[in-house]
């Protein structure tokens, strides 16, 4: 180890000073791309501070940002920057193409199962009175919404679907129970990242790239 390595690394006995928190959580949720769990984020001072003062950091920080476009959220996979709803219009200038939103049949499965879960395929199939298509699954799990948490203990064993953390965090919420109603869900606009849309009452893939045009159902 260099002499200069030694002298610039940071002891266990370092003490942090406030606007040195500050700084160091601005710096890394700044340029990291996924929300920072508060454990994540005490392991950047090794131990050396507390969730009360790191609570107390992000508060300050949040504060520093809130005239701006961007702001500080606490989501459920932690603490991350992102731009405020008002800016979008000038972010879609830099990516005009407008994005496709999933069918119909995508946001009734994934109402059943955020606000009934955990469920089988069984059961979305009895609420919806349709079946599901292997499509739907495959598109929600690839978005990352849901994923299995298990089997039911019955003759087959179908596999138990919950949605993810990061359902909550693209919704910017902490838990389930910050679910808006059905009638808010359902006219959520949630969109695709790929460029293709996936009408899953048929199975097929969309080419045309453009939004499908279901209106929002009462699903429960």
């Amino acid at each position: 180890m260099s002499t200069q390595s030694i002298l610039t690394k940071p002891t266990e006995a370092t003490a942090f000073q406030p606007d040195q928190v500050v700084r160091i959580l601005e710096t890394v949720l700044l340029t990291t791309p996924e929300p920072l769990s508060i454990s994540d984020l005490k392991k950047l001072f090794e131990g050396n501070i507390d969730k009360k003062t790191l609570h107390e950091s992000l508060t300050i920080l949040s504060e520093k940002w809130h005239d701006s476009g961007i702001n500080l959220v606490s989501v459920a996979g932690g603490w991350r920057f992102q731009s405020k709803p008002e800016m979008q219009v000038f972010l879609d200038r830099l990516n005009p193409q407008r994005p496709p939103r999933y069918s119909r049949a995508v946001m009734e499965t994934l109402a059943i199962i955020a606000y009934r879960q955990p469920v089988t395929r069984g059961d979305i199939e009895e609420i919806r009175g349709v079946a599901v298509s292997t499509q739907i699954i495959k598109t929600l799990e690839s978005r990352g919404w849901i994923e299995t948490i298990g089997q039911r203990d019955i003759p087959g064993k179908p596999y138990l679907y919950a949605t993810t953390r990061h359902f909550l965090d693209d919704l910017n919420l902490q838990s389930l129970e910050q679910l808006p109603s059905l009638d808010s869900f359902n006219s959520l606009d949630l969109s695709a990242d790929e460029a293709e849309s996936v009408d899953t009452d048929t199975t097929t893939i969309q080419e045309s790239g453009e939004p499908a045009s279901h209106e929002p159902t009462q699903l429960l």
